[in-house]
């Protein structure tokens, strides 16, 4: 097993099948609402540091403009998406307005941060304040003329999230629609200026607020009955999907079937009020776990199918200061001493075996599953393993590393002392780390895609151990 890697670079390009598969696991396709309604919180650089280094997260959503939340990011890579507070908003429907926004709050630490996205407000269609939602798009199109006069249009992005509110129907999802007079006086407008300028539409779902003791396994993604929709004759396996489809419904109903959709914030709170259902840490790192997998699997919705989907998980920490509600103020995968609430597998192996974490359980296989027994990874179920493609990128393979074994999978044999340690190359190790996923998971097509960076072989690689 140690040695096969090192003939990579003169024999995979011979050996590899030339796939053509959707991206599965898009690295950096999830990232982490750092909300700060808190007083107990680490300093911002701690925070910063701890999310690069010891996590696999590799973008941040604030609910603000903080100044030394954004000077902590500089350098770190770290892709960052700020928000216009809903009160703001009114006076940045002017030109100038929009000018000394961005003087104030992007131009001072870019591109030593890497700003990504704007947000103008948070669920503003949903408030029922006229001004705010009259001044909406308004707002979005003078900041990003705003941006175009600093030449940082396309560096940085103009959006606003949504509540599933902005609906008024979504089941069966095929029925989805928006709220009357809403849809042509401010979507409208607002679909097209995302599409103008290339920019997502933004929906927070959450399946947490939407489930009851009899839909809680749809709500966790576990084995469940299913929702049938009589007008597309698809078949819902959990509600995140029947939620995401819902929207989309919506936005094809007007002609924007084609904009991209991100979950700007979900999650699942371990703690709550005796009446709520599912409030426990095993329920949040189920719900967390599986999202994580589900929307990265390259799978889609049934009204979507074949993508993955930009998401956000709320929230980094829980925040004591919240008003509401138990759960409100634990929705955090983090402590404020930054020590897991619970693990859904995005601590890299060195921050797994030094912070305490309550492991998640996967979802129970259902009555006609078959218990998958481990594949040591240098074998291949049905003569095919997973290994990187020739040429390439060092840094994508490392994240590939950082993605199986901050899920929990054995990636000892890796370790220094580990009996497949040597060669210790970025590629050998990738080599082990893409093939224990693809064999682990049932070696379907697209676990070994990586972000279009593995290719299956139906060679034996040890055959060629020299």
């Amino acid at each position: 097993m140690a040695a096969f890697p090192s003939i990579f670079a003169s024999t995979l390009s011979l050996l590899l099948i030339s796939t053509s598969l959707h991206g599965v696991i898009v690295h950096g396709a999830i990232g982490v609402n750092y909300g700060t309604v808190a007083d107990n919180l680490p300093p911002a650089s701690e925070v910063a540091q701890f999310i690069l280094k010891s996590t696999t997260i590799n973008r941040v959503r604030l609910f603000d403009a903080d100044p030394d939340i954004l000077r902590a990011f500089a350098h770190t890579g770290i892709a960052v998406t700020i928000t216009v507070p809903n009160d703001q908003i009114p006076r940045l429907t002017k030109l100038s307005s929009a000018h000394q926004w961005l003087t104030t709050n992007v131009q001072p630490y870019v591109p030593a941060t890497d700003i990504v996205r704007i947000l103008v407000g948070n669920e503003v269609v949903s408030t029922a304040n006229k001004l705010l939602i009259a001044s909406l798009v308004p707002a979005m199109q003078a900041l990003h003329a705003a941006l175009a006069d600093l030449y940082l249009d396309r560096r940085i992005k103009i959006t606003t999230p949504h509540s599933l509110g902005i609906l008024s129907s979504s089941t069966p999802p095929s029925t989805g629609k928006f709220r009357q007079g809403y849809d042509t006086h401010v979507l409208i407008p607002l679909l097209e200026f995302l599409r103008d300028t290339d920019s997502p539409f933004l929906v927070n779902p959450y399946p947490f607020f939407g489930c009851s003791a009899e839909t809680l396994d749809y709500a966790l993604f576990r084995p469940n009955g299913g929702v049938f929709d009589e007008n597309t004759e698809l078949k819902y396996t959990n509600m995140l999907d029947a939620q995401l489809d819902a929207v989309f419904s919506a936005m094809k109903g007007l002609g924007f079937a084609d904009l991209e959709i991100v979950i700007a914030e979900t999650g699942w709170p371990s703690d709550g009020d005796r009446a709520q259902v599912g409030v426990d840490p095993t329920s949040a790192a189920e719900y967390n776990g599986n999202l994580v997998r589900h929307v990265t699997s390259g799978a889609g919705t049934p009204l979507m199918p074949n993508r993955t989907f930009e998401t956000y998980i709320f929230a980094l920490f829980n925040e004591d200061l919240k008003p509401g509600p138990t759960c409100e103020r634990n929705f955090g995968l983090f402590r404020p001493d930054m020590t897991a609430v619970y693990d859904i597998g995005i601590l890299r192996p060195m921050a797994r075996s030094s912070v305490p974490v309550t492991p998640i359980e996967g979802p129970s296989p259902g009555p006609e599953a078959e218990p998958r027994s481990p594949v040591p990874p240098h074998e291949g179920r049905g003569n095919r393993w997973c290994l990187p493609k020739t040429g390439a990128d060092s840094d994508a393979l490392q994240r590939n590393i950082d993605y199986v074994c901050g899920l929990g999978l054995d990636c000892g044999p890796i370790l220094e002392g580990g009996p497949c340690f040597a060669p210790n190359t970025v590629r050998a190790h990738a080599a082990y780390a893409m093939n224990l996923y693809y064999q682990l998971m049932g070696t379907n097509g697209y676990d070994c895609d990586f972000g279009q960076t593995g290719a299956i072989t139906a060679v034996d690689p040890s055959k060629f151990d020299t």
